[in-house]
């Protein structure tokens, strides 16, 4: 792989030694889409290399509490951020593979501990490489790069495309395994969700950074449609944008950046073309049609697992199980849906939506802290595009501090905002944390703290909104 510096992989090819020698290998792994894909790609090479290991999927504030129990312990998409000097012993080898800024110097590295990380070697792994991507480059020097699909899907879950509007870096080296070994497609698309499951106009309903007419206005998307003489049912089976043909999507793609244009300020226009298109990954062996044949649906797939704790129905998916486990994954699928459609409609209907100088929030403490995100990104369609959304709800049932997580246009981003950087800082001033991307991040504050952070996080953004 070509754009690897040589460092980083003589640091690969020391974790190789490492896991071929091992006999006893625990993994942990974060627990969202990333982590997951991460988690599966270490457990399918340990299968075949056949060393006994364990995987599981932990929070981050779980990592104080583990104890070493293995000759090699292993986490992936989580550790750099995170103080590990318990396990740093001549007892136990620890690998560290994680994409987030790391907390120790590389130079501080010893025989029995290594950390391996984009950033040390001037890599971004905010876009360049995911946790399952980095990952997958161990896989690889054991020349399973079948697996590479794997490491798409991590990196379309952690977003890593959303502000170019394709994979780059190491990720796009890692699509070009993925097509050589014809797992992966890659082709420029429109940017609507539902590209393979999706009825067309109900994919426009939900298009948008900035509200239109058609959006959350199934009959305004229909009679966009006609209007274009683009079709919307082949004989009786709803069109989705996988059946469109390139003429019908050029005409649509026109269309959209004409609505979304007269929508926004002269200086955003320019951006517009990069909302309303992008590159999509389509996994050749799933079967058409189906939300695992797309990155982005698949990786909602895998979220919806994650938000309601039952990680081990996605890590059988991703490992080839499509018996029951598929089922179970539809399922939740299903019921993950049910429940946002419910908090919406609770939101929408008791006008929780609050407006300040520079931002949005609504209070959300019925809501689960594992989706509060994804709430926060639907209800911005409902409210202003041009400030970011923010969403509280309690970490858990003991009220142990709130949860905030931002979303917000990715017009803002473009326009040179980091919401995760200025959430870092506003949230350290209340005496809590927080990171993430440009376009969505969050924050832990302690509880009592949320207007004082509602008015510092609101002051940060004069000037800038």
């Amino acid at each position: 792989m070509d754009d690897i510096p040589k460092d980083m992989d003589k640091t690969l090819m020391k974790a190789n030694e490492m896991v071929k020698n091992s006999e006893d290998v625990k993994i942990y792994s974060h627990i969202d889409c990333d982590g997951i894909s991460a988690g599966a790609i270490l457990s399918l090479t340990l299968d075949r290399l056949e060393i006994d290991h364990e995987l599981e999927f932990i929070t981050l504030d779980m990592i104080p509490d583990l104890k070493r129990e293995n000759e090699v312990t292993i986490f992936s998409d989580l550790g750099s951020g995170q103080d590990l000097d318990h396990f740093r012993t001549s007892e136990s080898q620890v690998i560290i593979l994680d994409h987030h800024p790391p907390l120790r110097n590389i130079s501080s590295h010893e025989r029995s501990f290594l950390e391996i990380n984009p950033h040390y070697h001037g890599i971004d792994g905010s876009f360049q490489v995911s946790g399952g991507g980095m990952c997958y480059l161990l896989a690889r020097t054991f020349k399973f790069n079948d697996l590479s699909w794997i490491g798409v899907l991590s990196a379309v879950g952690d977003m890593q495309n959303n502000l170019s509007g394709k994979l780059v870096g190491i990720n796009e080296q890692i699509v070009q395994d993925g097509i050589d070994k014809g797992m992966v497609a890659s082709e420029n698309d429109l940017a609507l969700y539902g590209r393979q499951t999706r009825p067309l106009f109900l994919a426009l309903s939900y298009f948008g950074d900035v509200k239109l007419p058609i959006t959350n206005n199934r009959n305004e998307a229909i009679q966009l449609l006609k209007k274009l003489e683009i079709p919307s049912k082949n004989r009786n089976r709803q069109r989705t944008l996988y059946d469109l043909n390139m003429d019908e999507k050029k005409k649509l793609f026109t269309e959209l950046v004409r609505m979304m244009s007269r929508e926004v300020p002269p200086k955003y226009v320019k951006y517009i073309p990069r909302l309303v298109s992008g590159d999509a990954y389509e996994f050749l062996s799933e079967k058409e049609y189906t939300a695992l044949r797309d990155a982005s649906e698949f990786s909602t797939a895998i979220n919806a697992c994650s938000r309601h704790k039952n990680t081990e129905i996605a890590l059988k998916v991703l490992k080839g199980d499509r018996g029951l486990a598929l089922d179970d994954m539809d399922y939740l699928g299903r019921e993950h849906r049910r429940y946002l459609a419910q908090k919406m409609q609770w939101i929408q209907e008791e006008d929780r939506i609050f407006t300040m100088k520079n931002l949005q929030y609504f209070n959300g403490n019925s809501i689960k802290s594992e989706v509060i995100g994804t709430i926060a990104g639907m209800v911005l369609s409902s409210g202003d595009w041009k400030k970011p959304m923010l969403g509280f709800t309690s970490i858990n049932d003991e009220n142990d501090g709130l949860k905030i997580s931002l979303r917000c246009s990715r017009l803002l981003a473009f326009d040179g905002i980091h919401f995760g950087h200025l959430i870092s800082k506003v949230a350290k001033k209340v005496g809590g944390s927080g990171g993430g991307h440009s376009v969505a991040c969050g924050a832990y504050i302690p509880i009592g703290k949320q207007e004082e952070f509602l008015r510092i996080f609101n002051e940060s953004l004069n000037g800038i909104i």
